[in-house]
């Protein structure tokens, strides 16, 4: 992968830096392709067969030297650098040949001499090259048809040949491990493709010469700056302590969990599904192991260990490689439409027809996830539309957070400790553990973050007193006002935060709160997450509340193929619904600016939620039908959600991950297939360790609380002296 250097950081490395290209106008083009990487109002103007200095007012300093000519002239210039009479360079960058070619004919006399120059050379390449970056060009193909009749001889055949020679000559200095010349080719690899578009048949097109500058900074730059999506030329770093200790608890998990079986304690037992903690919805939990073995906990954390090791290794490992998106249309829309046909195929009757009922919230989780798999590695947000209706889903699935949760509250009023840890447990295992492995933040993994402090808002505001359930407001219609006043106090509470920024910031920016929010030292990406899609909970428990209040009052029909309302009520809606969501979609689609767009996103992405949930549920043959396709995805959509980050794209989302180079479309089918089934057994792993870490008993789970806020005071602790990944 190849990180695309802005001018901000291309002056931040190559400040107080030396960079000389010294030799002929194909190098003059790779100057000027770096130099405006630096400043890209730079103009290629000047005489031709000069030097040209770059002086942009800054520490950077980039030159270049006219030597089209591997000759005496050029083996002084070494010299001079070697001996120490001229200032070295901190990066040289060298090449010609067609020059040669041209002034001899293309003589076999002229290659040798050629070669034996750069023979000559090579022990001075290689001083250099100890204490400083030596580059040699190899030279990139020519368009015959369109040389000049004086470029006539300089042909590709000669090309390839010169090519060999700079090689065999300069190669050698690998023996030496003091200093070694690098050979630079990927304008030549880039140029294979486009030498046809070049003017003269000589000069190589302006995308070719891009790519090469572009590999040089990343080659030079990368070491410095360490981007995550620059995966050449800079060491992995070694593992920390906080890597280092959770390996080896995952080590002595597995030798524990081997010693057990030589002795015969081999029993352990199939967990259930695990509770749907997104949207509020709970199921029964897993039953204890038999006898209180420790064999299924050690084997569910050896199991989990295994798969972080497919992790570090997928990600921070140099075992697999990693290639850049590239959006196109056919990339994102077509697997789209092959999943969406897929789900309709697999329909079936459910088993309960209210609205939103599990099944349906499942699908719905499903498909959104889908969709939102395909849009990161297809790289779809760099098309606004896409970009902006992908927002939406992310809000729906707050809104189903802010509905189920309100739901389930509402009905139950069980706001018992053991359920809020149930919910925080499954919801930040996974993350938890990745950002012990994988050396990331918390806030890296955004949306677990986000689902979690809104699940602490909403249980916060309805577990404050009064406590407001259904059962009471039953008896007195005063307390439905109530309930609409914690909602208002709420709202009011979120619109204090979002519009006044520096209160934000002054309540998230306080340690150790700080270092849970915080990425690479800021605050920005939190307010980015949470403004964008800050009152999708309150529409969802706004939603749930409306719907749970007809629905005690017997104003919907929710029977099987009933519509939900009377037919002309509902045929209303549904026209006024399909209106809206087309609206919005039109909106989007005609969006220019993320920022702009982003602003109203807030306010309006209730529009194609709701728009959708009426579209879905008013009609009886429609509500009574669910895709178990997309339902199983479903179930196991916050594991998808970030297991994508290392295992199915790469660089930590940058990129795409390559089990098998050379055929993307088998490595897609691989890769996703060991993603899902990771992501599945993970699911797994997280609901049988949450049966063993939560117990129902207070005192034990106060036991366990203490415990954990003490390991976890202890990672805030090594993490903030450590500072930042």
């Amino acid at each position: 992968m190849m990180h695309k250097y802005r001018s901000s950081e291309a002056k931040t490395c190559l400040g107080k830096k030396k960079v000389a290209f010294v030799g002929d106008s194909r190098i003059r083009q790779l100057f000027y392709s770096l130099v405006k990487i630096i400043d890209p109002e730079v103009k290629e103007e000047g005489n031709k067969h000069q030097n040209i200095v770059f002086d942009d007012g800054s520490s950077v300093n980039v030159e270049f030297l006219w030597y089209p000519e591997v000759n005496n002239s050029l083996k002084e210039l070494l010299m001079s650098w070697t001996e120490g009479s001229l200032a070295k360079p901190d990066v040289i960058v060298l090449g010609a040949a067609t020059w040669s070619i041209k002034l001899n004919g293309g003589s076999m006399e002229a290659l040798n001499q050629y070669r034996s120059n750069l023979s000559a050379m090579a022990n001075l390449l290689q001083k250099l090259a100890q204490g400083s970056e030596v580059y040699w060009v190899l030279q990139e193909p020519v368009y015959e048809e369109k040389l000049s009749d004086n470029r006539k001889m300089i042909t590709n055949e000669q090309i390839v040949l010169y090519n060999e020679a700079a090689v065999s000559s300069l190669d050698g200095s690998k023996k030496n491990s003091l200093g070694r010349v690098k050979f630079l080719g990927a304008a030549r690899q880039a140029a294979t493709e486009t030498i046809s578009e070049s003017e003269d048949g000589l000069h190589v097109p302006q995308s070719a010469r891009n790519v090469g500058a572009m590999v040089l900074m990343n080659s030079v730059c990368n070491k410095v700056l360490k981007p995550i999506d620059g995966s050449c030329c800079y060491p992995l770093p070694l593992p920390n302590l906080l890597q280092l200790l959770t390996g080896c608890c995952f080590l002595g998990a597995a030798v524990c969990f081997l010693v057990l079986r030589l002795l015969g304690h081999n029993r352990h037992h199939k967990s259930k599904l695990p509770a749907d903690v997104e949207s509020g919805e709970e199921r029964k939990p897993a039953l204890a192991g038999p006898g209180g073995s420790l064999g299924a906990p050690l084997l569910a954390v050896c199991k989990m260990g295994l798969i972080m090791a497919y992790f570090y290794l997928c990600d921070r490992a140099d075992l697999f490689m990693k290639e850049q998106k590239f959006y196109t249309h056919s990339a994102f829309f077509i697997p789209l439409i092959y999943i969406f046909v897929l789900g309709i195929f697999y329909s079936e009757n459910c088993k309960e027809t209210k609205v939103l009922n599990r099944e349906q919230t499942d699908e719905w989780k499903g498909w959104m996830q889908l969709v939102i798999l395909i849009y990161h590695i297809s790289g779809a947000s760099a098309f606004i539309p896409v970009y902006m209706h992908v927002r939406v889903l992310v809000a729906a699935y707050l809104f189903q957070t802010g509905y189920g949760h309100f739901s389930f509250f509402w009905l139950k009023g069980d706001f018992g400790l053991y359920r809020v840890c149930q919910v925080l447990f499954r919801l930040n295992f996974l993350v938890v553990i990745l950002c012990l492995v994988m050396d990331r933040p918390y806030q890296f993994y955004y949306f677990v973050p986000l689902v979690t402090f809104w699940f602490a808002v909403i249980y916060g505001t309805l577990a404050m007193w009064p406590q407001i359930l259904q059962k009471k407001a039953s008896g007195s219609g005063i307390w439905h006002l109530g309930i609409l006043v914690k909602l208002l106090c709420l709202l009011l509470g979120i619109c204090c935060f979002a519009y006044s920024r520096g209160l934000f910031e002054s309540v998230f920016s306080v340690w150790p709160v700080s270092t849970l929010f915080e990425l690479q030292g800021s605050i920005h990406e939190w307010w980015f997450r949470w403004s964008l899609d800050r009152f999708a909970i309150i529409y969802g428990m706004v939603f749930a509340f409306v719907y749970l209040v007809l629905q005690k009052c017997q104003v919907l029909s929710e029977g099987k193929g009933e519509a939900l309302f009377s037919n002309k009520i509902s045929n209303c809606l549904l026209f006024v619904s399909v209106v809206a969501f087309l609206t919005y979609s039109i909106w989007a689609s005609s969006c220019k600016n993320k920022s702009e767009c982003n602003e109203l996103h807030p306010y309006i992405s209730a529009v194609q939620i709701l728009a959708f949930v009426l579209i879905r549920n008013i009609p009886g043959y429609i509500r009574s039908l669910y895709s178990s396709f997309f339902a199983w995805f479903g179930r196991i959509s916050l594991e998808l959600f970030i297991c994508q980050y290392h295992i199915w794209l790469a660089a930590d989302t940058k990129g795409i991950l390559v089990l098998i180079p050379g055929s993307p479309m088998l490595n897609v089918i691989i890769s996703t297939f060991i993603f899902v089934c990771v992501a599945h057994e993970i699911s797994q792993v997280t609901n049988e360790l949450a049966q063993l870490a939560i117990p129902k008993e207070s005192g034990a789970l106060l036991r366990r609380l203490l415990a954990f806020a003490a390991f976890l005071l202890a990672v805030l602790l090594l993490s903030t002296k450590r500072g930042p990944p």
